[in-house]
Parts: C-alpha cells; structure tokens; sequence
C-alpha cells in the first residue's frame, strides 16, 4: 500500500524517474544492438547476458527510489546463493522468477515510464512554471515574449496576471501529479517487491530441505551407532562362543555351536539392516557404485549404464533408496527376467541440475500405486526433494520407470 506522499516528493520522484530513464533506454539499445551483432563471434553472449541481467541493479536502484512516495522499504526478491563465487551467482539469478520480473520492469521503464512520468511532469509543472516565469522572460526579451510558445505577452500587466493563473493552475495540478506518482510507484512495487505466495514457497522449500538433512544426518548416526556398537559386541561375542567350544564337554560344546550360529546369524540380519539404514558405499563412493552395489544384491539381474558425479547426500540417498525399491517391486511383482537401469546427471551450472534415472524391466506390467505395488511410497521419497515419478506399464510389459530429481 503507498502512502500519501507530499507533492513534492511525487515530483522528485517523478523528475528521478526521468533521470535513470532516459541513460537507461540508451545503455539498453547499446547493449542489445552490439550483443545482436556480434554474437556470432561469441562476443556477444556475455553481453546478451548482461542485458539480461540488467534489470538485477535497476531493480534495486528503483526499491531505493521508491522511498521517495513511500517510506516503507520493499525487500529484495532475491535468495542468497548456496555457494560463493559469481558463477553461482549468476546460475541462481538467471533461474529466478524476480529477475524476470526485473528485467521486464527495467524495459518497461525505459520505453514507457519515463517519457510518461516526462509528459506528466510537463504538464503538471512546466507550464505552470513557464506561466509564474511570464515577468521574467518579458524583461529578459524587451517588447514581448510568448510563454510555453502558447501565448504572447506584451506587457507586465498580462505578464503578471499569467504569473498568477500559473501559480494557481499549479496548486490545482500538484494533487494529480500526487496521485499519478503514487499509481507509478504502485506499478513499481508490483513488479519488483518479493510476492508473498513465493516467499511462503521459499521458506517452506528451505525448511523442507532442513527436515531432509536432519533426517539424512539422523539416519547416519544411527548407522554408526549400531556399526561401532551393537555389531562390534556381536563379533565380540561370537568370538568368545566360538573359543569357548574349544575346550567345552560334548553336551556343552553342542549347545555354544547353536548358540555361536545363531550371534552368527544376528550379526548378519545386523549388517543387513545397517546397510539399509545408509550403505557405507554410498557414503565413500557415490550414487554410481551404490546403484552397481544393489544391482549385485538384486534377486533379478540387472544392467546397468550409469554415469553419475558426486550429488548432495539428500539427492543420492533418495535416488538409491528409490531404486532399491523399484528393484524390490521388481523380484515381487513383475515376474522380470532382466532388468536395466540407466541414470545421468544433466546440468546448465552451479547448483542447477537433474538427476535421471530410469529403471526398465521385461515383465508383465501392470503396476498401478493404487495396487499396493510399492510406487506410493517410491513417489512420496522423490517428492520431498520435488522429484517426480513417471511410471509406463501397460499390461503384458514393459514396465518403465522415470525418475528425476532436480539438484
């Protein structure tokens, strides 16, 4: 909401406006027609990008000016990057729906703001003022003058009675040029203040990734907890069982080789849940070897074709977790002879990226997430990182699952 600004204000904010505009529609052209023209060499992207991102300091010189008719500030739209440097910088503006927004008001400005505001301004105050100043242009050219080329003045009487009509037309004009200022700055604040729902959007997507790397942190302690506890005293004892049927009775060593088997057979179900609970290969070596490390654990034989760099924990834990659940739905349900998966990593910079993943097989199709086939709970885990599911399985087969992650 803009406050009620004083006339004077609105003008000055007005005249401002017609100060950054007018440079700026020069500096634009500039950039445009050089950034057109030598872009076959490749000179001219990074002046097209520039011109792209020139709305970025406009947009902030314009919520400064905004102050002008409205003392409230207007925060920036802009998230701060996840890493320094200005690739990524860039890579994270250029994704932004606010320097869009930006960039359109900066147009906006340049071809049609400021020679509106200038008209305005005109009309509101420069014949006004050429009226209050009919005295002193008649003194300065002798016999007559004619004030803002309208009318002709021959003597100081008609002189200062256009002197008077110009002051009273000026009171009369000044609270229109007010409300004028104001809708223009309602424009402004339009186009360059942060919207509320992408805030909201922001927030919930920031804590959202909090809540996964509490729990990806969470899910990692308790595997080390149980790695360097519980199973460090399984191996313990099943060592000291398994001396202490060295030197036992026959009746007494018989009942430490059951028990032996069984800390045994723990201590498998153990390592078995750990690796579960976050796979060591995940951790060392990545998304690529730990999809390879469930392919070889798979109760159907698996393909793979999988070139993948090192992703943020949350993305890799999701993506393996996926697909071991795709290949356990597989053993379950689709009677699969074979099964392929292949996955790449696609991204146009820092930060910006998808993950791809598809997970073929020859079965019998079919799978639908309301049979109870495992893919609800697959699309719940994308969907906490916005990842999505695609599933084609007609009846008779193939079933093709597409899975991507943005990272």
């Amino acid at each position: 909401m803009i406050s009620r600004a004083g006339p004077w204000r609105a003008a000055g904010y007005l005249v401002t406006g017609v100060l950054v505009g007018a440079p700026l529609l020069v500096a634009l052209l500039v950039l445009a027609v050089a950034g057109a023209a030598l872009t076959p060499l490749l000179v001219g992207l990074p002046l097209l990008a520039l011109l792209a991102l020139a709305g970025v300091p406009v947009g902030a010189m314009e919520r400064w000016r905004l102050r002008l008719v409205d003392p409230a500030p207007v925060p920036a739209p802009h998230r701060t990057p996840d890493e320094p440097g200005l690739a990524a910088w860039a890579g994270l503006r250029f994704t932004e729906r606010a320097t869009w927004r930006e960039l359109g008001y900066t147009v906006l400005l340049a071809a049609v703001l400021w020679p509106l505001d200038l008209l305005v301004l005109t009309g509101a105050a420069g014949i006004p003022g050429a009226m209050i100043g009919a005295p002193a242009q008649l003194a300065l050219a002798g016999d007559d003058t004619r004030v803002a080329k309208l009318w002709l003045i021959d003597s100081y009487a008609q002189a200062c009675l256009c002197a008077a009509g110009g002051a009273v037309l000026l009171l009369v004009l000044l609270r229109p040029l007010a409300r004028y200022a104001r809708a223009r700055a309602a424009v402004a604040r339009l186009l360059l203040a942060p919207r509320e729902t992408e805030q909201q959007l922001a927030e919930v997507t920031r804590s959202r990734a909090r809540l996964v790397a509490a729990f990806e942190a969470e899910r990692r302690r308790i595997e080390r907890d149980l790695h360097d506890g519980a199973q460090q005293r399984l191996v313990a004892l099943s060592m000291q069982l398994g001396l202490a049927r060295l030197d036992a009775p026959p009746e007494l060593a018989q009942r430490l080789a059951a028990a032996h088997r069984e800390a045994d057979q723990v201590l498998g179900e153990l390592r078995e849940l750990i690796h579960g609970i976050h796979p060591q290969v995940l951790a060392d070596y990545g998304l690529g070897d730990a999809i390879a490390d469930a392919a070889d654990r798979s109760a159907v034989p698996v393909e793979l074709d999988v070139e993948l760099p090192r992703l943020a924990e949350p993305v890799e834990s999701a993506a393996y977790f996926a697909v071991r659940e795709a290949l356990a739905n597989v053993g379950r349900h689709s009677g699969a002879r074979r099964v392929w998966i292949s996955g790449r990593y696609a991204g146009r910079g820092p930060g910006e990226g998808r993950l791809r993943i598809e997970v073929r097989d020859d079965g019998c199709g079919g799978a639908d997430a309301r049979g109870g086939t495992g893919l609800t709970g697959l699309t719940d885990r994308l969907a906490v990182l916005d990842g999505t599911l695609t599933v084609d399985s007609p009846s008779g087969g193939p079933t093709v699952l597409h899975m991507e992650i943005p990272c």
